[in-house]
């Protein structure tokens, strides 16, 4: 188990480089290539020849290439200052940059918006995970019924509906046709937990929905051909009980390919849920993200974009571990 996790964390390791190295062409290196001034796309609006030249200073851009990577990459767990002479500017560490528009650095534009994306992804992730592998094994032991018909019908709108239209349409009848819910704009760490639940119910709703679908679909597509599988056959002929072949074989060996999709699904989600967040004005991360690319704040979009790929690899990194879980196999390869 060791030399498995001691693999896993180098296979990390080089995968957060890599995203890195990416992020840092896309941001610092493809726009200098396209002829486009770095320091003006970081300046954001409406900014001055005179600052846009100290921010160029500030950020090093006059710098070689390489040293300007060193100078990013060494940023995030050790912190930054940004100086030109006697200006400088102190970034704490984690230091995602620093956005000129707001006058602060990113990670605390992160920090105030991570929680109620963290919040609406372990909602909806509860959610989607009970419902859609529960009607995915239902589907799969009833095949051909109507439980599954309909099932699957309904998994089918589920994945056809987009996140906006099933929230507006929620929205319009339980908040404002019913009011039966109240939805707070404003939503911070100082409202009570009733006041979170209440906020968040349907957004988890109308997320958990479309990945249900999906969830239900590959579940009950995993559980039919194991189902058929010989190991299963012997395991009904020992006389074990139908529930213990289920959840004790069947299921187990269903969860590799559902653990996949969901730490992808968990890594992305975290990075920002733009189009639940915009529709139901949750104030996190996907919000945020909208927010900058209105006031041309590229900091705070570099820090997004970085933060999610970094919870991607992180989400990933553990579903591996629970790979080593639930199949020991995996550890040998």
């Amino acid at each position: 188990m060791l030399a498995y996790l001691i693999r896993r964390l180098f296979a990390v390791l080089i995968m957060v480089l890599v995203v890195l190295l990416a992020t840092f062409t896309v941001f610092y290196m493809l726009p200098k290539w396209a002829g486009q001034d770095v320091a003006v796309l970081f300046a954001g609006k409406a900014t001055g020849a005179e600052q846009i030249a100290g921010i160029r200073v500030k950020l090093g851009l006059d710098k070689p290439l390489f040293v300007q990577f060193w100078d990013f990459v060494r940023a995030i767990p050790l912190g930054r200052d940004y100086a030109n002479g006697n200006d400088v500017t102190h970034c704490s560490a984690p230091c995602f940059g620093y956005s000129f528009v707001t006058e602060r650095p990113v990670w605390d534009t992160l920090k105030e918006a991570m929680p109620v994306t963290l919040a609406l992804a372990a909602g909806a992730c509860v959610l989607w995970l009970v419902a859609g592998v529960a009607a995915g094994i239902l589907s799969a032991l009833r095949r051909g019924s109507m439980w599954d018909r309909t099932a699957m019908v309904g998994a089918l709108a589920g994945v056809s509906l987009p996140v906006f239209f099933t929230g507006m349409v929620a929205m319009g009848i339980f908040v404002h046709s019913l009011g039966l819910i109240h939805i707070t704009d404003d939503l911070n760490t100082d409202d009570s937990i009733g006041t979170w639940f209440e906020t968040l119910l349907l957004p988890w709703i109308a997320l958990a929905l479309l990945y249900a679908a999906m969830y239900a679909r590959l579940t009950r597509a995993t559980m039919l051909e194991i189902l058929g599988e010989d190991y299963i056959r012997t395991a009904r002929a020992k006389g074990l009980k139908e529930g213990k072949v289920i959840t004790g074989h069947a299921l187990r060996s269903a969860m590799n390919p559902i653990l996949t999709v969901f730490g992808l699904d968990l890594g992305a989600l975290l990075g920002g849920a733009v189009l639940t967040e915009s529709t139901f004005n949750l104030p996190g991360l996907g919000l945020a993200s909208v927010q900058a690319i209105s006031s041309h704040d590229l900091p705070v979009i570099l820090g997004v974009t970085l933060f999610a790929a970094l919870a991607i690899a992180a989400a990933n990194l553990v579903v591996d571990l629970l790979y080593a879980v639930i199949d020991p196999r995996v550890r040998l390869g």
